[in-house]
């Protein structure tokens, strides 16, 4: 593959779909910021009534080529519930093919969390990275405080590489124009078929029958 573009196309589980983000999806996704908000302390999550301008500035990214963002519908309701995305893919500078890409800008509405949404959603960005695009490594990182996102990130399968100061914008309340440290992680390709049978088994847990 040359020439790569980062553009996301739909991918579609048995529990989640992930769709190109637009604004049809502001209603959903503005219901799904308005839940409870106490597990956000750390995290990126518009306002609700912020959720246009949030569309705005992503789909702004996706058209500088470097984001890939998504809603994630939840198929049993049909309704956005979150979002995720691909972003800052680095390519190799003498085929253009892609080397790593990111995930980021995940957030998933209260009701939805621990549900297996989020586990299904990671099994199909990674397996599009890998197997798709051909990715060496998928990268994800965290504000270092937010043990939840942490917890979340190294269950998919992550592995911590160590902590970046001041390495992002913080996105805590009261932080505005101050920089975080970051808790790294990522997936490289040699343990890519490892970590997806340890994803396929962990989301079987989740499925009806399953006993949970």
């Amino acid at each position: 593959m040359t020439d790569f573009a980062l553009n996301g196309p739909p991918l579609e589980g048995d529990r989640v779909r992930l769709e190109p983000l637009d604004h049809r999806h502001a209603p959903d996704l503005a219901a799904a910021a308005g839940e409870d908000r106490a597990s956000y302390g750390f995290t990126l999550v518009p306002d609700p009534a912020a959720i246009g301008p949030y569309i705005d500035a992503q789909l702004a990214r996706a058209a500088a080529g470097r984001l890939a963002p998504y809603a994630q519908i939840d198929r049993a309701s049909g309704r956005a519930v979150g979002t995720t995305a691909f972003w800052e893919p680095r390519l190799w500078p003498t085929t253009g093919r892609l080397r790593a890409v990111e995930l980021g800008f995940t957030w998933l509405a209260t009701s939805a969390q621990g549900t297996g949404l989020n586990v299904e959603s990671k099994l199909l960005l990674f397996r599009h990275a890998f197997e798709n695009w051909g990715a060496g490594r998928v990268d994800l990182h965290t504000d270092a405080r937010n043990s939840r996102s942490r917890a979340a990130i190294e269950k998919v399968g992550a592995r911590f590489e160590g902590v970046l100061r001041n390495w992002a914008p913080s996105s805590a309340p009261g932080e505005e124009g101050l920089l975080r440290d970051s808790a790294m992680y990522s997936i490289i390709a040699q343990e890519w078929p490892e970590r997806r049978a340890l994803l396929e088994e962990r989301l079987a847990r989740y499925r009806p029958g399953a006993g949970l």
